[in-house]
C-alpha cells in the first residue's frame, strides 16, 4: 500500500452550457440521432479569453477549502491537461502556483498523457506525499472547445471544457493507494491527435482518424486489462471494489466498458452527459461527485481505471481511511 489521504476535492465547468440540440443545428445534424450515438445532452464551452491557469486556480482553491488546507501548504503543483496550457513554456502550473500566491515555497509542473493525465499525476503525487514530499494539488484543465471546429463535426459535438482537481496528503492506518497498474501501446494506429503547429506549420484542431467502433475496441481491451492487473495486484475481487470510476468519453462507451465490467452503474457516477468529453478532467471530475454526492464510507474502495490516446491505459486502487 502506497500511505497517501485524499484530502479534498473539486471540479467546475467553466463556461455556460451549451446544448446538444444547439450545436447540431450548427452543423446540420440529427440531434436526436447524435444524443442516442453519444449520451452527451450538453457540455460547456469557455469563454474566449478564458486563461487555463485561472480555471485551474480556482478549482484547486476550491479543493483546498475542500481539505481544510491553505495554499502555503501544498510542497508540489501537478497541472494536467491533454491540450497544453496557455503557453507553450514556461509550464501553466508555475501561473497556477503564482495565482495562488506560492513563491519559492512549491515545486510546479505540467503533465500531460492525453486522457489518462490526471491517473498518471495522482500516481506521482501518491509517491510524493509517501517519501514526505506533500501535501501535492493536482489540477486538471481541459478547454477542449478551442481545438474543435463546426467544420469536423465529430470532436466538435463530443468535447467540452471542464477542470477538477484532488489534494493529497499522508494516509493514516489502512489508508492508501492498494494498487497501480500503468501501461503505453504506442505501437497501435493513432487514435485521436492534436498536432504541434510549430511542427506543421498552420494552425491544429483535434482530429479522429480512427472509426468510433475502433476506437471503442481498443480502449475497452486496455480499460479491462488495467482494471485486471490492478485487482490482481491488490488481491481484491471486483465484485468486492464499492465503487468504480471510468473514463467516459462518451455515454455509449460508459455504457459498454460498465457491462464488459459487469459493473451496475450505481457503484459509479455519470458525468458525461452533463459536460461532454473533457480529457483529463473526466476522471476527476467523476471522483468529486462520488465524494460529495454518493454515501463513501471508511474503508470502502474506489477503482479509478483510465485510458487515453497512445494508447495510454491504467488504473489506480484507492482505499478509504477512517
Amino acid at each position: 500500500m502506497i500511505p497517501v489521504r485524499i484530502l479534498g476535492t473539486a471540479s467546475l465547468q467553466p463556461g455556460p452550457a451549451v446544448t446538444t440540440e444547439a450545436l447540431c443545428a450548427r452543423v446540420g445534424r440529427d440531434s436526436t440521432e447524435v444524443l442516442r450515438k453519444t449520451g452527451i445532452r450538453t457540455r460547456h464551452f469557455a469563454p474566449p479569453g478564458t486563461k487555463a491557469a485561472d480555471v485551474a486556480a480556482q478549482v484547486l482553491r476550491g479543493a483546498l477549502e475542500a481539505a481544510g488546507l491553505e495554499a502555503k501548504a501544498l510542497r508540489r503543483i501537478f497541472c494536467v491537461s491533454s491540450m497544453g496550457g496557455d503557453v507553450t513554456t514556461p509550464a501553466t502550473a508555475n501561473r497556477v502556483a503564482a495565482a495562488l500566491g506560492l513563491s519559492g515555497s512549491c515545486d510546479a509542473m505540467d503533465l500531460s498523457n492525453a486522457c489518462m493525465g490526471f491517473l498518471s499525476a495522482f500516481d506521482l503525487a501518491a509517491r510524493s506525499v509517501a517519501t514526505g514530499l506533500g501535501p501535492v494539488g493536482i489540477v486538471s484543465v481541459e478547454l477542449l472547445s478551442r481545438t474543435t471546429t463546426p467544420e469536423d463535426p465529430r470532436p466538435y459535438l463530443v468535447l467540452g471544457d471542464a477542470a477538477a482537481a484532488a489534494v493529497l496528503g499522508a494516509g493514516r492506518p489502512g489508508e492508501g493507494v492498494l494498487g497501480v497498474a500503468l501501461g503505453n501501446d504506442g505501437t497501435l494506429p493513432t487514435d485521436v491527435v492534436l498536432e504541434n503547429p510549430h511542427v506543421t506549420g498552420k494552425p491544429e484542431r483535434m482530429r479522429f482518424l480512427t472509426p468510433n467502433k475502433a476506437m471503442t475496441r481498443v480502449a475497452l481491451d486496455a480499460l479491462l486489462r488495467a482494471a485486471r492487473t490492478v485487482l490482481e495486484e491488490a488481491r481484491v475481487e471486483l465484485r468486492d471494489v464499492e465503487w468504480v470510476l471510468t473514463h467516459q468519453p462518451n455515454g455509449r462507451m460508459l455504457e459498454v466498458v460498465l457491462d464488459a465490467m459487469g459493473v451496475e452503474e450505481e457503484r459509479g457516477v455519470r458525468v458525461v452527459d452533463t459536460v461532454g468529453s473533457v480529457g483529463s478532467a473526466s476522471l476527476p471530475t467523476s471522483l468529486d461527485r462520488l465524494l460529495r454526492t454518493r454515501p463513501v464510507k471508511a474503508g470502502d474502495r474506489i477503482l479509478m481505471v483510465g485510458v487515453g490516446a497512445g494508447v495510454a491505459h491504467g488504473a489506480v486502487l484507492y482505499q478509504v481511511g477512517r
